[in-house]
């Protein structure tokens, strides 16, 4: 019997539980893709799928709605894989694990993917209806939205004939998100030397932080591990000398960094102060998070080598420079909006290549000039580690329309339902609207979703009852969309 079998809407997480069985990762979802493709031929529908595997899906509006507007719903093929240190899970070739607890849908030790599939699995049940009023629907799945969004840049929007746009990726029901800050992909790499040498190397790792989306829950000022390896380092060599061997973690750019390891090489005498060192650090934590990492751990491991290749004492210096020196977390919050994250970066990946330490940071702001100010303060910490750093990616701000159709269909539908007037906000996590609006000026986006907490973390969890209501009212928007 499918986990899912009994739960209401039971259409809606039919497709979710068919989809999380389908590998579908960042840069692998050409397998999802194809699943979309055959249920839509499977249902008559028309279906164009494009070279970078996105897919449309058009159907007819029902009766009495045959000549009204189409509507767009939209959301993302791709998920954030993250698992746990001891998991044996797979993501090229595993589905996922899901299981029901306290109301909420969760994965084992993974990611879940309700960040974007549970507005695929909405779609395709609209698609899959014979009851549902609604007016002719297009349904926009893209990929890659994770990592640069190379889905939403790479869409044909004029194969699109609806202009108003509901995107289903937002994780906070009640809310109507109506504008995003824009982001930019910034890498930097410091060039190292290598040289052979003997002594104690002592392996560290900084591990057990709750982690989280880098927009979402930038606000939260959540342990960044590589940020703090970084700073552990430059406390160690300022104490007693040492050669970096190498530094890594991470996978994406915009999940904070819960796991990051080093390997130093020290003298053998050094042994037991480096040790101090490192547990009087993981002490200052504790104290200075006052509960907030509950599962923060710094383990060690310690052995002899021999002709070990270790980066000589100037790359070492660079390496540490620019971990303890790049700037992180949140940075301003917005002057116009109470509560509002306005800017911030997070430092995603550290890893170590044969010629050089290489950082992946996603920088974010609704402000565009902050935004490139932040990317300023990048290049001239690379420059001042000896390193070079460049731009990758950018999508713009998506701006709040204050004459929006879409905006005042939702919030009277809303209070019809509820009684009450829903939040309409902006936020600080990247959509694709933005790049949407800047193909296409004329659409009128809104994003809303069920309650999906902690995304890009092992800890991600998706509410039952809040999927059940957002998709009541995602039905009774499309009826009111006449």
């Amino acid at each position: 019997m499918a986990v899912l079998e009994n739960q209401e809407p039971q259409k809606v997480f039919q497709f979710f539980e068919e989809m999380c069985q389908i590998p579908h990762g960042t840069f692998d979802t050409k397998r999802i893709s194809d699943y979309c493709v055959a249920f839509a031929k499977d249902r008559g529908l028309e279906v164009i799928q494009d070279e970078a595997n996105n897919v449309i899906i058009r159907k007819p509006g029902t009766a009495g709605y045959e000549e009204s507007e189409p509507v767009i719903i939209q959301g993302h093929l791709d998920m954030v894989c993250e698992k746990t240190a001891d998991s044996p899970h797979d993501f090229k070739t595993d589905g996922l694990e899901l299981y029901v607890e306290d109301g909420y849908l969760k994965a084992k030790d993974t990611t879940l993917g309700g960040d974007d599939g549970i507005a695929v699995a909405m779609a395709m049940a609209v698609l899959d209806s014979d009851d549902i009023p609604h007016p002719p629907i297009e349904t926009l799945f893209t990929v890659d939205e994770e990592d640069g969004m190379g889905g939403a840049h790479a869409i044909d929007l004029t194969l699109l004939k609806g202009r108003k746009l509901i995107n289903l990726d937002s994780e906070e029901e009640g809310i109507l998100t109506t504008g995003c800050a824009g982001g930019i992909q910034y890498v930097t790499e410091i060039p190292v030397q290598r040289e052979e040498r003997d002594g104690q190397l002592v392996k560290i790792r900084i591990h057990g932080l709750l982690g989280g989306h880098s927009g979402a829950e930038i606000h939260k000022q959540r342990g960044n591990s590589h940020k703090m390896m970084g700073r552990l380092l430059y406390h160690i060599a300022r104490e007693i000398p040492f050669h970096l061997a190498c530094v890594g973690g991470g996978s994406k750019d915009n999940v904070i960094a819960l796991d990051t390891e080093a390997r130093i090489l020290i003298d053998a005498d050094k042994e037991e102060a480096v040790l101090t060192i490192i547990r009087e650090m993981a002490a200052t934590w504790k104290d200075e998070f006052m509960g907030e990492e509950p599962g923060l751990t710094v383990d060690t491991e310690v052995s002899k080598v021999s002709g070990y290749k270790v980066f000589d004492a100037a790359s070492t210096k660079n390496v540490i420079t620019y971990l303890e020196l790049c700037p992180n977390g949140l940075q301003e919050y917005s002057r116009k909006l109470k509560g509002i994250t306005e800017t911030s970066l997070n430092t995603g990946v550290v890893e170590t290549t044969e010629a050089c330490v290489r950082t992946v940071c996603m920088i974010r702001s609704s402000v565009e000039s902050r935004k490139h100010q932040l990317k300023e303060q990048m290049e001239l910490c690379a420059k001042a580690a000896g390193g070079t750093g460049r731009l990758v990616g950018e999508y713009p701000a998506w701006q709040y329309d204050p004459d929006s159709e879409l905006r005042r269909i939702m919030v009277d539908t809303y209070k019809d339902l509820y009684g009450r007037e829903p939040v309409v906000s902006v936020i600080h996590a990247g959509l694709e609207c933005g790049l949407f609006l800047g193909k296409r000026s004329d659409l009128d986006c809104v994003s809303c979703g069920p309650n999906v907490t902690d995304v890009h973390s092992v800890n991600e969890q998706l509410e039952i009852a809040s999927t059940q209501r957002t998709w009541e009212y995602l039905k009774a928007v499309l009826k009111n969309c006449k």
